[in-house]
């Protein structure tokens, strides 16, 4: 499959999660509704490699790997994430979501030396300013107050550790780990985390069988997870973190584009200045050039430079 239809699934897909996450919340707890999403998605997974006779056994240092990009790409940046709306609007939490694109470049920076020219840096400036333009009218409803600093303080801790698992697969993609597997593994740890999450919280393993929740669980397992990580996935070991990550400030926009189909949303002039914004954005981000990493400031993968000579990775 080729990186422009990766990299469309992925911004619609993501984009359409936001309205199906409407029909999860209200019966059962977010991360509870977490936790059976990744579930679903992972025994699906399993299920499809057993039966394409995949390579499922890996070894101690392949686990510790899946199990940081669980915990941090299918774990807490959710739970985060979802905590963070409590205190939030969606649409604020989505701005602050949207600096998971500088996180990727400072990130890719640190741990594989790779660095973005000007196309990327002014993209992502512009991107984000986009959303921003987008967003204003419920930024400006918003009163800075404790409750205001502590959703946008939890949101930035789920961009960043999203980040850091980007980080984690495009490291077990360049040691040849496969995406398929690394996602099942991966999504069964981070199950296992957001129950243990849950069980902490003592939030209740209830159930909701109505229809609309039903669809919206299978619609997210499947086609929200399996699909878009496939997807967003092997962009990032193809075209690297700075690029891919401008997907999440383009789904914003799909979700926006829903909501003015299906949701009856006005279309104003501060919602087409914000799109053409982030769509200019979009072009200066996937033209620029992969700078190569330095040849004197090398790092193992997944740790920061040590020293300037080369060195083996340490994990």
């Amino acid at each position: 499959m080729n990186n422009t239809l990766l990299y469309t699934l992925t911004v619609l897909i993501w984009g359409s999660t936001w309205l199906a996450i409407e029909f999860q919340l209200g019966v059962v707890a977010t991360e509870v509704s977490v936790f059976y999403r990744y579930v679903l998605a992972s025994g699906l997974l399993f299920a499809w490699c057993y039966r394409g006779r995949k390579r499922l056994r890996f070894g101690a240092a392949a686990h510790l790997r899946f199990m940081l990009l669980g915990l941090l790409m299918f774990s807490l940046n959710y739970v985060l994430a979802y905590r963070a709306q409590v205190f939030v609007t969606s649409a604020f939490a989505a701005i602050v979501f949207s600096t998971m694109l500088w996180m990727n470049m400072i990130n890719a920076r640190l741990f594989f030396g790779a660095r973005s020219d000007w196309r990327a840096i002014g993209g992502s400036l512009l991107g984000i300013a986009g959303i921003v333009v987008i967003f204003y009218p419920q930024i400006e409803a918003l009163s800075l107050n404790d409750a205001t600093v502590y959703g946008t303080l939890i949101a930035l801790l789920g961009a960043l550790l999203a980040s850091f698992g980007n980080m984690v697969s495009q490291d077990a993609q360049s040691r040849g780990l496969p995406i398929l597997q690394s996602n099942a593994w991966g999504m069964a740890y981070g199950a296992l985390f957001t129950g243990l999450i849950a069980l902490s919280m003592d939030s209740g393993f209830v159930f909701d069988w109505r229809p609309a929740y039903l669809v919206s669980l299978i619609y997210l397992a499947v086609i929200g997870s399996i699909v878009a990580f496939g997807a967003y996935l092997t962009l990032l070991g193809r075209i690297g973190a700075h690029k891919a990550g401008y997907a999440t400030v383009l789904f914003p926009v799909v979700a926006l584009t829903l909501s003015v189909l299906f949701e009856g949303l006005n279309i104003s002039a501060s919602l087409l200045t914000g799109t053409l914004l982030v769509l200019a954005g979009n072009v200066f981000v996937l033209r620029a050039r992969k700078r190569p990493a330095a040849p004197d400031s090398s790092a193992p993968p997944l740790t920061a430079p040590q020293s300037r000579a080369p060195k083996p990775p340490l994990i």
